[in-house]
């Protein structure tokens, strides 16, 4: 069984992840050392065998029980708020804008170009390493939180309102970004698959996204568009131009398929398009359970080749 990406805010990749992991060790610090005084105390208090000193439990109360606390909690407090400023800056000037729109339960992704242009694909977001994106989050239709935990902080994704993150990866690599807000039936199986990678491979892969779809003489082409899949999806440099599921242009270059549940594999993408809702309850893509084989073998070799 493959291992799944990292998913851990504690195994951090980005600035943001590093900051909140910060954050952690020193909030887990301070509430044990109040923890221990506070125990501390009532240990004292039932085993000490003679009359208590007033003015020594006094002082050990007020201050063991209530003084450091407080100050502890303040110096935790001001360490989080002093945080705060640096993560909500916005991202600098020319840095790479991306668009993610939540909807049950994929994720839609659009990147600016240099010029202006919008670029779209799916459930994949890549990353250039050592440098500040900018996310622009949304939702098509109920509340979603987006998460990336190793490399930043999660924000919602309201519908009707735009939120800003944004984010600085630090390492290389591949990782994994859920769905923090339970949003329905497929909740848990909304997730996205983050690449890490260096500027010159991301200008290559920015570069081959923006490139049409090849390959319409294919003959699963004309079994995806006798299907009827291009009414949902879409594959630029065809007729598909269908906006209701996730762009498919170069789905055959993506790591997985159902939003990050399945690895892209002919075997699995055959199981997802045949048993669309028994892989994923609640999906609003229909089971194709009447695709003769043939069909389904041309369809997927179509589809994998949309690279």
């Amino acid at each position: 069984m493959n291992r799944l990406p990292s998913q851990s805010t504690l195994e951090n990749a980005g600035e943001g992840a590093r900051q909140v992991a910060e954050l952690f060790y020193a909030m887990t610090i301070g509430g044990a050392v109040i923890w221990l005084i506070v125990i501390g105390l009532a240990v004292y208090a039932i085993f000490q065998p003679t009359r208590h000193n007033a003015i020594k439990t006094r002082l050990l109360v007020i201050g063991g029980g209530a003084v450091f606390p407080t100050i502890v909690l303040t110096g935790l407090l001001s360490y989080g708020l002093a945080m705060l400023p640096d993560l909500q800056r916005p991202a600098p000037e020319g840095s790479q804008v991306i668009e993610v729109a939540g909807v049950r339960w994929w994720w839609r992704v659009t990147y600016r170009l240099p010029t202006g242009d919008r670029i779209e694909t799916a459930n994949e977001i890549h990353l250039p390493v050592n440098e500040a994106v900018e996310f622009k989050l949304t939702s098509e239709d109920v509340i979603h939180t987006f998460w990336i935990p190793s490399i930043g902080g999660k924000v919602d994704m309201i519908p009707g309102r735009e939120n800003r993150l944004k984010l600085f990866p630090t390492k290389v690599g591949h990782y994994r970004g859920v769905c923090a807000e339970f949003c329905g039936a497929a909740h848990a199986q909304m997730s996205f698959d983050v690449i890490v990678e260096t500027r010159e491979e991301f200008d290559k892969w920015l570069s081959q996204l923006q490139t049409p779809a090849a390959g319409q003489s294919h003959r699963g082409h004309a079994v995806f568009a006798g299907r009827g899949c291009g009414a949902c999806h879409s594959i630029r440099g065809t007729s598909s131009d269908g906006v209701v599921g996730p762009d498919l242009t170069h789905v055959g270059s993506r790591r997985s398929i159902g939003a990050a549940i399945l690895p892209n594999e002919p075997a699995n993408l055959k199981h997802w398009i045949r048993n669309t809702c028994e892989v994923k309850p609640g999906v609003e893509m229909p089971s194709f359970e009447a695709i003769s084989s043939d069909e389904l073998d041309a369809l997927v070799d179509y589809l994998g080749s949309l690279r």
